[in-house]
């Protein structure tokens, strides 16, 4: 009887797994600002989970606005050169991530700050397009002036149908033009869940599946977070791969506050997703080219 008890207690451990891991997100759109140009490059492997997450839930069409370099002023800790990289690279990790995973032909990805009046037009019509049976899901990967600035150019009437969702003090209190209370005061919906560096900023090892994978997709993943582990502007990602933002994604393709999404996300859960998308959907294989 004692074994039969043990037997039933481990299946449902093991389901309440599965069913943390179900892609079920809530109604509504999602909006990602990001930041990356500041002294911490998290932002790099962040935003390659995210788009390739997104793909592989089959949610690409409901990415309505993507963001980066959203830090508007510079931080002393990064020089204008190295800044200037991070612009670069960033927009790497977002066209090349969504190019090869496909399926994001309709979303431009904006330079907040070298495009600045057409990330925050594209924001407000995210923003504009919000209904109670359509609501936008901002994730706030970064400091909240973009988010700000797009909020303040929108009808009051739509920030009730705005939800922010947030994992960090750094990003909520770091903002040059707007504090987290004044995005709070626009009458925006805030959704805090735990510090997703926890559990996703780890040893590199723990990304060796990616690395050694035979899918050149999972290995243009584990690149980019390199990148960022190899950067030399700031010491304290030395010897890890961080994704912690994906966290968010992990949440709002879960179910978000919703349908009870998965608030604390492991490297784990980021490899059980990925990897199903791409063992029924396997790379495309590339003949040899034709002769004229």
């Amino acid at each position: 009887m004692k074994k039969l008890l043990l037997i039933v207690l481990i299946t449902l451990f093991y389901t309440d797994n599965f069913t943390a891991q179900t892609i079920n997100p809530p109604k509504g759109r999602i909006a990602i600002v990001a930041d990356g140009n500041s002294p911490d490059p998290d932002d790099l492997g962040g935003t390659a989970i995210s788009i390739s997450l997104i793909k592989a839930a089959g949610l690409e069409d409901r990415l309505v606005h993507y963001s980066h370099s959203c830090d508007l002023v510079r931080d002393d800790r990064i020089s204008e050169k190295a800044e200037k990289e991070r612009h670069h690279l960033m927009q790497v990790a977002c066209d090349m991530t969504a190019r090869r995973w496909e399926g994001f032909n309709h979303l431009t990805f904006f330079d907040a700050i070298w495009q600045k009046e057409e990330t925050i037009n594209d924001l407000c019509w995210a923003i504009n397009a919000s209904t109670k049976d359509n609501p936008l899901w901002i994730i706030e990967a970064g400091e909240p002036d973009i988010i700000g600035m797009a909020l303040k150019k929108t009808p009051k009437e739509k920030h009730k149908f705005v939800k922010i969702i947030t994992h960090h003090p750094a990003n909520d209190n770091a903002g040059d033009f707007f504090s987290w209370q004044q995005i709070l005061d626009f009458g925006i919906e805030e959704v805090r869940i735990p510090d997703q560096n926890i559990k996703l900023k780890v040893s590199l090892e723990k990304w060796d599946w990616a690395k050694n994978h035979s899918d050149s997709r999972i290995q243009l993943l584990w690149t980019i977070g390199k990148l960022a582990e190899v950067d030399d502007v700031v010491k304290f990602q030395k010897g890890k791969w961080d994704c912690s933002d994906a966290g968010m994604i992990l949440y709002w393709i879960t179910g978000a506050n919703v349908n009870n999404g998965l608030k604390q996300g492991t490297v784990d859960d980021v490899k059980k997703i990925l990897l199903d998308y791409i063992s029924k959907n396997p790379e495309k294989k590339r003949g040899p080219k034709k002769k004229k």
